[in-house]
């Protein structure tokens, strides 16, 4: 095997490797004598990937760091929840794999709710007598309103078929369907009637309520979205403010109190503003170049002071592929990231637990970017009346009252992945943080989940313009208190 191939498989297999290790490979490093010493000969690559992790914390003599398991145990940082998954074809039965992983994975959070515990599949409808109780549950095939102001929903199972009648009396039920979106797998009960269901109460497999945890000692996170470097209206003064309040450099006494007690960064996504992301977008670019974009990133963010960990994910701007889940970003064009001692490259969704110490079992925080809120913001009545891209807080609320972060088929491109469905909300989260819109800065709390609607660094284009953004308000960023669970919002716009 050779220092090439083996350095290869490090990177691409999310290893950090310092100057001091290269200058050792090339000096003195024997790969099969090595680990023939350690009863282990090396013949191929494949060889490589049957190491124990033994072996691998062998090699920190060498001073190999791997990312996800020495770093972050040193840290209080523990990537939960990492999207990996090997390129192959998918074909359509990929897809139908996926969407009865996908039922199966919340049909679990379902059948916890007592007014499910009877549930029959759908196919047994027949065998019910008229006005027999019935509990179901289903994929939403349809959604249709009659002239007469009821819906009628089709579900669908593995089994079959059949209609739910929404009668507009039950206002309850109704308000409950307003929200419904297709694919999304929900709970039904009623009674049977002649080839129809007449429902009672939709249940949705919603989180349940979560602890409301704090921690005793005195520190804080700072969450944020959306950079955008590159970008003629990416606000780099402001953004420069911001990194000299991380480094107590910045901000009065008060401010530079509470700067000295951030631990935890938190980027989601849209750390470049990218390039052919949209029509004419080179005539907005100061830097056209993909990996120059990422270098200026880096030089920014290897001023942050190093006790502060920094989590990125990647975003729809950002040199990644679009479907989600997306992977880490991309060695090759963000490498100058991957050079930095106290990053932690994340998939977009992942799940990340923090100060985890002295018996504190941390929080997790769930990230993600937020690319299909376009979608619900557009087919969501309700949501779009109460202020659309305003409202990410509705949008979050969404996405943890249906256990997904984006149920319906045609909200974005997805990878169907047939072991699970990787959208699936499956950790309840303490923190959830989402970016995309550039709006300002929203936090709320739904069942003691803080929601922050992280925003963004970069003033309005003429192409978010052209899309109807008109408040976005940038260079805010939200700072929590770990102690406290409190919020403050933080603005580096100000003079």
């Amino acid at each position: 095997m050779s220092k090439k191939d083996f350095v290869g498989w490090l990177y691409d297999n999310n290893y950090m490797i310092t100057p001091k290790l290269l200058d050792n490979i090339q000096d003195s490093f024997d790969f099969n004598g090595f680990f023939e010493n350690k009863g282990k000969f090396l013949e191929s690559q494949e060889d490589v990937l049957m190491l124990t992790e033994d072996l691998l914390k062998n090699l920190m003599k060498f001073e190999l760091k791997e990312t996800n398991f020495e770093k972050e145990l040193d840290s209080n940082v523990e990537i939960i929840s990492n999207y990996s998954s090997a390129s192959n074809k998918k074909v359509v039965k990929d897809f139908v794999m996926y969407f009865r992983k996908r039922y199966e994975q919340i049909k679990g959070f379902l059948l916890t709710r007592s007014e499910l515990q009877g549930v029959i599949s759908l196919n047994r409808i027949i065998k019910k007598t008229e006005n027999e109780p019935v509990a179901l549950i289903g994929i939403v095939l349809e959604k249709n309103e009659t002239k007469n102001g009821h819906f009628i929903i089709t579900l669908e199972d593995p089994t079959g078929r059949v209609k739910v009648l929404i009668h507009k009396k039950n206002k309850e039920m109704m308000e409950a369907a307003e929200e419904l979106v297709l694919d999304e797998i929900v709970g039904v009960t009623g009674v049977v009637g002649s080839d129809i269901v007449f429902g009672d109460a939709l249940i949705y497999p919603e989180v349940p309520l979560k602890e409301f945890k704090k921690c005793s000692d005195d520190v804080c996170a700072v969450f944020t979205s959306d950079l955008h470097v590159g970008s003629d209206m990416f606000v780099e003064d402001d953004f420069k403010k911001f990194i000299g309040w991380l480094n107590l450099e910045y901000g009065d006494d008060d401010q530079k109190e509470m700067a000295r007690k951030v631990k935890y960064l938190f980027i989601a996504g849209d750390l470049v503003d990218g390039v052919g992301i949209y029509p004419n977008q080179d005539k907005e670019l100061v830097i056209k170049d993909i990996v120059e974009q990422y270098n200026k990133c880096a030089e920014y963010l290897g001023k942050v002071r190093k006790d502060i960990k920094i989590m990125i994910c990647g975003g729809n701007h950002d040199a990644l592929r679009i479907a989600e889940p997306q992977p880490v970003l991309n060695r090759e064009f963000a490498g100058s990231l991957y050079k930095l001692e106290n990053v932690y490259m994340v998939t977009n969704p992942s799940v990340i637990n923090i100060h985890k110490v002295n018996g504190f079992t941390g929080f997790n925080v769930l990230m993600y970017h937020g690319y299909c809120f376009d979608y619900y913001v557009n087919n969501v009545n309700y949501i779009r009346m109460a202020g659309g891209y305003d409202r990410a807080d509705l949008l979050m609320e969404f996405f943890l009252r249906k256990r997904h972060l984006s149920p319906t088929h045609s909200a974005t491109l997805y990878m169907p992945d047939v072991d699970k469905d990787p959208l699936v909300i499956e950790t309840v989260p303490d923190f959830f943080v989402t970016g995309h819109v550039h709006h300002d800065v929203v936090v709320k709390n739904y069942k003691n989940i803080t929601m922050i609607g992280a925003g963004s660094w970069q003033k309005m284009t003429a192409f978010q313009e052209k899309l109807g953004h008109t408040n976005i308000i940038p260079s805010r960023v939200a700072v929590v208190s770990l102690k406290t669970r409190q919020v403050k919002v933080v603005d580096f716009g100000k003079e």
